[in-house]
């Protein structure tokens, strides 16, 4: 019979939608998993190639854990708010919910062309009303949330004590202490900014050029005021949650280097001529001997006031230059150091020396407290600056037997390991360091600073306050108001959602305001006792919609309540999450916040959200470069006997592997794919191109290559003259068991490519054989229909099944059919290994030494010698010596 997949897949996929074959039940007797795919964004491109093999990966083992009777929760929804959408909007007048929605509607119908098992049901858009209702009513419960230092943990505002001195200056006084301890906070921030997008940039959207990565204009620094989230309040709790996680130790280690945690400590320096103490954070206290001057980072609150009238302009031209600078730009070790002398001094703690205080963009605010003691014998950038600007370095740490240690002790290298404290005794200040090991150096200095109150040991994390806000239209709204008496307020909860207005124009205004300060309607808000507000008119960030989405999948269609916590309790937290690994850290450790956030609160139930995380890798499609690495876009290549050849130049060109992208035209959509062979085929071999979590290149004939499989199998078990009634053929039924003991294993592993071998082996010994019994066939059917589920529903239905196979029990292995009735023993003599003999499990030795002994392939290396020994390794090995 044809296998003609264009009636079958169809016919199947109208069957699962008109019988809602996947639709999720909260059953409560039976075992859970929720599989998750990190949902996309629908861009107007549509899927490629690359989107579904994460998405054919879950869906293989929903299918598969279903058969095995569990209750499956497996969904899909979109991340829809964005800036492509909005910038679309600004070039065309389009409102963005019209392209989004046209973007979605692509993104769905493909995902079900390729028999994905979704319970569509429960779809979800971040963009919907009924979505970001609770992305609002979420932002308010972390606003109306402090940090409990004490508890480690997150407590309703409501229950925040306020100390007797505060209450005592009155209203005022207790609103802003209240504001200091919020979760989110409303205030200034230094932010990257395009000019080009008329946005707000995150520090992950800058490129190392200082340019912005969705445009390719360069971003400067602006101050405006946003919203914040206290992340690091929570960074000791995340960094914890990490242990008990099954995630790739590769992402474990992003998130712990991206929080950053050190422990040093913060000491006060006395500025000379401002009464004030500029504080900063240091791993190495016991280094403050070495310490000849300071650095504060351009964009330090104090740069202006430290600074001395006749150094200020000099100082504005340096900031301003500054600002045009990525973060990793400023700190490349590589890049000339450059800074400014502030004109003013500060007291070394350790010993009352003034050093010079100045202002280098080496150091950033996001790190500590802005401001640094530079060590310059021992720290490499702070040495090369020295070197720049003439500082003195002072070498406290002698190496000792180090070749090149008079330079080092005369200040001309750098040392950056550790030695022996020298010139770190002070007898005006009694503190005395010298000859002590670095751990008994570095507790001495900080009980010496302790006593004195000078400093503290403290714990650091290089992880900043969470930038919660964009200049954009099409995101999430704020439910806040801002008042004309300065207070500020958010929306209640029978408010909610608070929507984006209709706008004519969706371009913010040139001093970084959002569209929706167009909106006037929309914006201005009087109270009823006439006070006058403001709605916010920033947006929230893309993240906020996706921290929190595989909560909302429990119970998507609750216009109540956030979720039923029946159902939160039963399926949290998700079992499996697949997704990119370019989401490693911040998707990750944002929705980890919040669930955090929302545990503390009493919302959910576990700590953590996802249990198992695996991050399938990229698939790749070839392209071509010429001589000089110039890329050459796929149309204008011909292939000419195995070589490549552009076709307007006639240049041969080199093929390469690369990112599939529209520039290069090496984009695979699966439409086409599916169009010409199959959706099966497609899942297929997208699983069997190699390990899951691998880079792999795109090839079309390994497509013609599962197809063929499928051909097959479709010809063979859809032949009822290949179908038997009675005893199964007892080297089939072997096979059999095997296959389903392996594919199994495979599954559970996510080790696809290996299962679809074992299910190819069976297919080649089942036509070779040429009949195979009826409960075989429908075995096979069974444990093929995970793979292609098309196929596997065809061939059941042809055994007379009314019903699809989606919950059919997974088959049972029968062990007895699992275990060797013979081995194979490699036949050694004198320790060479010369032949092989199988022989039964259960053969007494002395059996196997006549059987072996006997065989003429034996009689080559005894003829002429004398058995000397026999020796068996019961399954293992059989060693002759010979004489």
């Amino acid at each position: 019979m044809e296998y003609n997949f264009a009636e079958i897949e169809p016919k199947w996929q109208q069957y699962w939608e008109k019988n809602k074959t996947f639709k999720t039940t909260d059953d409560f007797s039976k075992p859970k998993y929720y599989i998750l795919d990190m949902f996309p964004y629908p861009s107007g491109a549509g899927l490629h190639v690359g989107h579904p093999e994460g998405y054919t990966a879950t869906d293989i083992l929903s299918r598969y854990k279903r058969m095995k009777g569990f209750n499956v929760l497996h969904p899909m929804g979109y991340d829809a708010f964005g800036l492509p959408a909005e910038q679309y909007a600004m070039q065309t007048g389009t409102h963005p919910a019209i392209t989004t929605n046209k973007n979605c509607d692509n993104f769905r119908r493909q995902i079900k062309a390729i028999g994905l098992s979704y319970d569509w049901d429960r779809e979800i858009n971040t963009t919907d009303l009924h979505y970001f209702k609770w992305t609002q009513w979420i932002f308010k419960q972390i606003y109306n949330t402090w940090f409990d230092e004490n508890l480690q943990k997150g407590r309703p505002i409501s229950e925040l004590p306020i100390p007797e001195e505060v209450k005592a200056q009155g209203q005022e006084a207790i609103n802003e202490y209240v504001a200091e301890k919020r979760l989110a906070y409303y205030d200034n921030a230094q932010v990257w900014w395009c000019d080009s997008c008329k946005t707000v940039c995150a520090n992950e959207e800058v490129l190392t050029d200082g340019s912005h990565e969705k445009c390719g204009h360069p971003v400067v620094r602006k101050n405006l005021k946003q919203w914040l989230l206290r992340i690091p309040h929570y960074a000791e709790r995340l960094l914890q949650g990490l242990e008990n996680l099954d995630w790739p130790e590769g992402v474990k280690d992003m998130q712990k280097n991206w929080i950053g945690k050190s422990t040093g400590a913060e000491i006060d320096f006395q500025v000379e001529g401002l009464g004030k103490k500029l504080r900063v954070y240091t791993t190495r206290p016991d280094t403050l001997f070495g310490a000849t001057y300071m650095v504060i980072a351009p964009e330090h609150e104090w740069a202006d006031e430290i600074t001395i009238p006749e150094k200020k302009e000099e100082v504005k031209n340096y900031i301003r230059t500054a600002a045009l600078k990525s973060d990793l730009d400023r700190t490349d070790l590589a890049k000339e150091k450059t800074g400014v002398f502030t004109g003013r001094y500060a007291v070394n703690p350790v010993n009352n020396q003034p050093i010079p205080i100045w202002i280098a963009d080496y150091v950033l605010t996001g790190y500590g407290t802005g401001a640094i003691m530079a060590v310059p014998a021992h720290d490499t950038r702070d040495f090369d600056f020295a070197k720049e600007f003439d500082i003195p370095i002072v070498c406290i740490l002698d190496p000792k037997e180090v070749e090149g240690r008079e330079e080092i002790l005369s200040g001309n290298k750098c040392w950056t390991e550790d030695g022996q404290y020298i010139n770190s005794a002070s007898e005006e200040t009694g503190l005395n360091i010298n000859g002590l090991n670095k751990e008994a150096g570095i507790q001495k200095t900080i009980e010496w600073l302790e006593e004195r109150e000078l400093g503290k040991a403290t714990v650091n994390f290089k992880m900043r306050d969470w930038l919660f806000s964009r200049q954009r239209y099409w995101g999430e709204p704020f439910p806040v108001i801002h008042w004309e008496d300065g207070e500020v307020s958010l929306l209640d909860d029978e408010e909610l959602p608070l929507a984006l207005p209709e706008l004519e124009k969706y371009t913010p205004g040139e001093s970084g305001e959002s569209p929706l300060s167009n909106a006037r309607e929309w914006l201005h808000v009087t109270d009823k006792n006439g006070r006058k507000g403001r709605r916010e008119t920033n947006t929230m960030p893309q993240w906020a919609g996706s921290c929190w989405y595989y909560l909302r999948f429990i119970d998507p269609n609750n216009k109540n309540r956030i979720f039923d916590p029946e159902k939160e309790k039963y399926w949290m937290p998700v079992d499996l999450y697949i997704g990119g690994a370019e989401h490693a850290v911040l998707h990750l450790l944002y929705s980890r916040f919040w669930h955090k956030v929302l545990f503390d609160l009493g919302i959910v139930t576990t700590d953590e959200p996802f249990q198992k995380l695996f991050n399938q890798g990229m698939i790749l499609a070839f392209a071509y470069e010429t001589g000089t690495g110039a890329k050459v876009s796929s149309d204008l290549v011909e292939e000419r006997d195995g070589k490549y050849f552009h076709k307007e130049t006639g240049d041969e060109l080199k093929q390469i592997v690369a990112k599939m992208s529209k520039s290069l035209k090496n984009v695979v959509n699966p439409d086409d794919v599916i169009e010409r062979y199959g959706a099966d085929s497609l899942r297929l071999y997208e699983m069997f191109m190699g390990p899951l979590d691998e880079r792999k290149p795109w090839a079309e004939n390994g497509v013609k290559g599962v197809f063929n499989f499928l051909n097959r199998a479709h010809r063979f078990f859809t032949d009822t003259n290949n179908i038997t009634e009675g005893q199964e053929d007892n080297e089939v039924a072997k096979v059999l068991h095997q296959t389903i003991q392996k594919v199994a294993f495979d599954i559970e592993n996510l080790k696809f490519n290996t299962a679809i071998s074992a299910l190819m082996v069976f297919n080649n010994i089942a036509i070779k054989k040429g009949k195979v019994t009826k409960e075989t066939a429908q075995t096979f059917a069974k444990i093929l229909s995970p793979f292609a589920p098309h196929l596997g529903e065809e061939l059941w239905s042809q055994y007379g099944n009314d019903k699809t196979l989606a919950y059919e029990p997974w088959p049972k292995v029968d062990e007895t059919l699992l275990q060797e009735d013979s081995y194979e023993y490699p036949v050694s003599f004198n320790g060479k290994m010369r032949f092989k003999v199988e022989v039964p499990l259960d053969m007494p030795k002395e059996e196997i030494e006549k059987t072996v002994l006997a065989d003429p392939k034996a009689q080559k290396w005894i003829s002429g010698k004398t058995v000397r020994k026999f020796i068996l390794v019961p399954k293992k090995i059989i060693n002759i010596v010979v004489g």
